[in-house]
């Protein structure tokens, strides 16, 4: 039988990439302290790696497709096929920073007044690219995690950032981004290059992608007179316009549309008020353009 060798990340993207596959049809079963881990799809086998690890892993063949950070593969500096770019991250829906931080009480100011000092991070090779691009020497040191906790022990620290509330609570102030990151579904050229491997790995791209996009959504159904349609449209506010089909009374629709789940408590008293009935609300797995 043919299969899919898929890299999931351990550490702090493990339970938002599990929750995401099952959403997209892929449950992962098995323990999360467990490398290895079967999916609801017997043809694409899951193994769990760092996500620091992964690029390589996948780029020496040793996993068709594996998902991990832009950041760790700019880090590894290996070749790579980017199957699809999947924006999410431990808490949100957005990119992660990689930023250049110091204690609130430190006297520097930019990047340049960093010249011989020492710096303090896990993301070795992109940060001394971008010393170099700003023509600033400063020595670079390899941290072991906990990187904030070492902000007073050396001079600066670059680190990653998903909402800025751990540099907060270390008093930490940010100078400048170092680079931004978004999680990328990358492939092995060889697996790539095989028709069965990049239809699968194309097909999970879609799913996850649509995964993604219906977070945060809902779907929407009313029933409404038809006189009254244009009244409820105006208050919709739609991916694209809404479905609208005719009931067995003529003189009745039904609609039916996607809206963020922000503004649902707000919305449905006034579709109410609009004339609309039977309003049912439902949740979305999926939404694929």
């Amino acid at each position: 039988m043919n299969m899919l060798k898929l890299g999931l990340p351990a550490g702090s993207l493990s339970e938002s990439t599990t929750a995401l596959m099952a959403k997209a049809g892929f449950e992962i079963f098995g323990s999360s302290r467990s490398y290895t881990a079967n999916t609801a799809d017997p043809e694409v086998s899951a193994i769990r790696f760092r996500a620091q690890e992964m690029a390589r892993y996948v780029a020496d063949g040793v996993l068709d497709a594996g998902i991990t950070g832009q950041d760790w593969i700019d880090e590894s500096g290996v070749e790579l096929v980017e199957v699809a770019e999947l924006i999410y991250a431990k808490q949100k829906l957005t990119p992660v920073r990689w930023v250049l931080a110091v204690p609130e009480e430190s006297v520097f100011q930019s990047v340049q007044d960093l010249e011989g000092k020492l710096i303090a991070t896990e993301l070795v090779k992109v940060t001394q690219r971008y010393f170099h691009h700003h023509g600033v020497k400063a020595r670079i040191e390899f941290s072991w995690g906990a990187t904030e906790v070492k902000a007073r022990l050396v001079d600066a620290i670059v680190d990653v950032t998903e909402t800025g509330s751990s540099l907060r609570a270390n008093n930490l102030r940010v100078i400048d981004t170092v680079a931004t990151s978004t999680t990328k579904f990358i492939a092995n050229q060889a697996a790539w290059n095989d028709p069965w491997k990049r239809t699968k790995m194309e097909n999970l791209a879609m799913l996850l992608q649509g995964a993604i996009n219906a977070k945060g959504k809902v779907g929407l159904k009313m029933n409404i007179e038809t006189s009254k349609i244009e009244d409820v449209l105006r208050l919709l506010p739609a991916m694209r316009r809404p479905t609208i089909s005719q009931l067995a009374e003529p003189e009745w629709s039904a609609i039916e549309t996607i809206i963020d789940e922000s503004v649902v408590r707000d919305i449905v008293p006034e579709l109410k008020r609009a004339g609309a009935e039977g309003i049912i609300e439902y949740p979305l797995n999926k939404v694929i353009p």
